[in-house]
């Protein structure tokens, strides 16, 4: 496998926060209809499933309920001889803005990187349908990469380090700290996870930290991708947008 196409990988990760912070602060039909959802979610203690309870630590996993706070994308570059990783992360109080400030992003890399794909960890299951929805619920029409309705999950050419270490296990899921370990590539430190983005949206109100949680998780795919791929040769360093 030659080199050149890592320069058309777009590195992604996306964090999400719940669109609003209390299930109470809903409109009566949206809470309405969490509640019916809240009912299909399983493996829930009877207390945790108060819908109150149940919206702040659940909500931001389903796009319908929840909103982007967060994207982040990395691209290898390669500089006298060196393969630099460029990482940047898109953030905004305003969902719209965010979406299009990623999208025009999106659009000159595309422009300069032909068959561009984008790469990250399970994105093929949570973060590009949640993008898409979440483009498509703000009114801003769909770009060309994130226009995946009617294909086939085999049809969708972006790449998916899940699915690289699944090697056709379709029950399996591995988290990607997890794959990162057994590698003997560990996730950079990190003093958040996922499961507090949304208290340190909406409580912390710190998009700085979620912005810099992001961009490691997104360094770390890299790391893994080339891994997984028998490119675990390549050193890369990485350079903040």
């Amino acid at each position: 496998m030659t080199n050149e196409h890592l320069k058309r990988i777009l590195f992604i990760d996306i964090e999400t926060a719940s669109v609003t912070q209390r299930w109470e602060e809903l409109n009566e039909n949206m809470q309405h209809l969490w509640v019916k959802k809240a009912k299909t979610i399983r493996n829930v203690s009877e207390e945790d499933a108060l819908p109150s309870r149940l919206f702040e630590e659940k909500a931001g996993i389903f796009s319908e309920f929840s909103r982007v706070v967060c994207i982040s994308i990395g691209s290898l570059v390669l500089h006298e001889n060196e393969w630099v990783f460029r990482l940047k992360s898109i953030v905004d109080q305003d969902e719209k803005i965010l979406l299009n400030n990623f999208l025009s992003i999106l659009s000159r890399f595309e422009a300069s990187h032909k068959e561009m794909k984008f790469c990250g960890h399970n994105i093929k299951e949570f973060d590009l349908p949640f993008l898409c929805r979440r483009v498509v619920i703000n009114g801003i029409a769909l770009p060309g990469p994130l226009q995946l309705n009617n294909k086939k999950p085999w049809e969708v050419p972006h790449l998916d380090t899940l699915e690289l270490w699944k090697f056709g296990d379709y029950k399996n899921y591995t988290s990607l700290a997890l794959l990162a370990e057994v590698l003997g590539l560990p996730s950079p430190k990190s003093d958040i996870d996922g499961s507090m983005v949304a208290k340190v949206y909406w409580v912390d109100k710190d998009l700085e930290r979620i912005a810099q949680y992001c961009m490691q998780d997104v360094l770390t795919t890299a790391k893994v991708y080339l891994h997984l791929t028998g490119q675990n040769n390549i050193e890369i360093v990485p350079a903040y947008l």
